[in-house]
């Protein structure tokens, strides 16, 4: 009998779910769960939650709060359904400010614990500035484990190393968006994908170099783009290309595998050489911003909808 591509990768690769839908969670019975701002948007306007959303909104003393109560509330519910880890982002608006990340994130947590979800099992994701990095690095210490996003280059990913952070979200497709507005006609299939050899690139540093962080790709526009990773530590799949997966099939080789430490770990960028090399490398500066954009657009639509449940 032929096994689906996705229960194949399943065998060799962490699978993780890119949504915040219950029903798709249920039915693909992913290890993990990420959600960012824009899941968070889509999953609280289904028709089932608006009740729930307007009694938060109501009981809230701020937006801020409310915000936070309505990822937790979802998280909680994923939490639920999923072995392992919950993705769940501070706010966008702090990209740049490493006290409030803390102070945000910590609220976070403490609002997963009053609903028995304990710290083991949250990741806090924020974006992978150099603000975000320090904050993850001293969260870490506390015992609260982070996940670092919109990842679009090595530079990020060689500082989250440093900092010992739990995870990283490197982004693919966000990735080959940029190349192909460039240069629609070039061959971007298998290993030409940039998206693909930038997740590479991290993984063999990573694992050439004993660092513990789990690498894990998101950002996906097509399967191949996963397949090209199968054997990567953790792959965030969104429902369409899960259903995708698993409706077709094949034989799957892994295309990463570990290997042991060989060498030992370059020295830690300071803040002077990492925000240089990120001004260097224009795709992952237009990137990075482009993504905090993105996340707070969406962001303020869901305060506005709170807001005008307040009033209701």
């Amino acid at each position: 009998m032929a096994h689906s591509l996705l229960s194949q990768l399943k065998q060799m690769t962490t699978v993780v779910a890119d949504t915040g839908d219950l029903e798709t969670i249920r039915r693909f019975t992913p290890q993990d769960a990420t959600t960012n701002p824009s899941l968070i948007l889509q999953a609280a306007q289904q028709p089932e939650r608006r009740e729930r959303l307007a009694e938060i909104a109501r009981d809230s003393t701020d937006i801020d709060a409310a915000l936070d109560r309505v990822a937790v509330d979802i998280g909680t519910e994923i939490s639920a359904l999923v072995p392992g880890y919950v993705s769940t982002e501070v706010s966008a608006r702090l990209s740049f400010d490493k006290e409030a990340t803390l102070a945000r994130a910590r609220s976070l947590i403490e609002r997963y614990a009053r609903q028995g979800v304990g710290p083991e099992r949250i990741l806090i994701k924020m974006a992978s500035t150099w603000e975000g990095i320090q904050a993850a690095e001293q969260l870490e210490r506390e015992g609260i484990r982070t996940n670092l996003t919109l990842m679009f280059n090595f530079t990020q990913a060689q500082a989250c190393a440093d900092a010992g952070v739990t995870l990283v979200s490197p982004f693919v497709g966000r990735i080959l968006d940029w190349h192909k507005q460039r240069d629609p006609q070039a061959d971007f299939s298998g290993a030409r994908d940039p998206g693909v050899a930038s997740v590479k690139q991290i993984y063999e540093h990573y694992k050439g170099h004993g660092y513990r962080t789990i690498v894990m790709g998101a950002s996906f526009r097509n399967t191949g783009e996963i397949l090209a990773l199968a054997g990567c530590d953790r792959l965030t799949i969104s429902p369409a290309l899960l259903e995708e997966l698993d409706t077709e099939t094949g034989q799957l080789e892994a295309q990463l595998r570990p290997t042991g430490a060989a060498e030992s770990a370059p020295e830690p960028l300071d803040q002077a050489t990492f925000r240089w090399q990120m001004n260097e490398d224009e795709m992952a500066n237009d990137k990075l911003a482009e993504g905090i954009r993105k996340f707070m657009a969406d962001q303020r639509r869901l305060e506005d909808l709170l807001s005008e449940l307040r009033r209701a």
